[in-house]
């Protein structure tokens, strides 16, 4: 795969020497709070993510790098079905200085373009919990629509919160 260049950023693929950066981006409470797994996050979940979803094809996901090279987070497609023609985008910037400035704007409309071009996916679907104002309007300002509430989600830590489900016909 080659690199997707943007404006602002580019999206690489992911490699297992991402491990360390992609452990200590999902660790920050920042970025784990915005997940349902909340769990401590190791190489070794990380490498068997890898090995399991990754390389099978069920995920593709890809590395998003400052214009610099500097990597700052990771967006992605999971459980990408071929026969539906659909996946579920997620996305999250680790770098804390790298919140802010249309990095995750830019990398889901790239990604979106990626989906339907090369993948061939037709719908994308998201989740994202209700306050997170800031993934939502990076969400809507890519064409994602509100599709229905997912009240009372139960995260790994026993959090229980409200979920929006958006989606994107592509």
């Amino acid at each position: 795969m080659e690199i997707i260049r943007g404006e602002k950023v580019d999206l690489r693929q992911i490699t297992y020497d991402d491990t360390p950066l992609v452990v200590k981006w999902r660790n920050n409470l920042r970025v784990r709070n915005n997940f349902i797994y909340r769990e401590g996050f190791t190489e070794e979940i990380h490498n068997g993510w890898m090995k399991n979803k990754v390389e099978t094809g069920e995920v593709c996901q890809l590395i998003i790098c400052e214009k610099s090279g500097r990597p700052v987070g990771s967006v992605y497609l999971r459980d990408i079905d071929e026969d539906t023609h659909e996946a579920e985008y997620g996305i999250f910037i680790g770098e804390d200085d790298a919140t802010g400035k249309g990095y995750g704007n830019e990398s889901a409309e790239l990604m979106c373009e990626y989906a339907k071009k090369e993948l061939g996916l037709k719908k994308l679907i998201l989740r994202v919990f209700v306050g997170n104002d800031a993934a939502r309007k990076s969400y809507e300002h890519a064409g994602f629509t509100w599709c229905k509430d997912l009240p009372d989600v139960k995260c790994s830590d026993g959090e229980v919160k409200d979920m929006i489900l958006m989606e994107k016909i592509l």
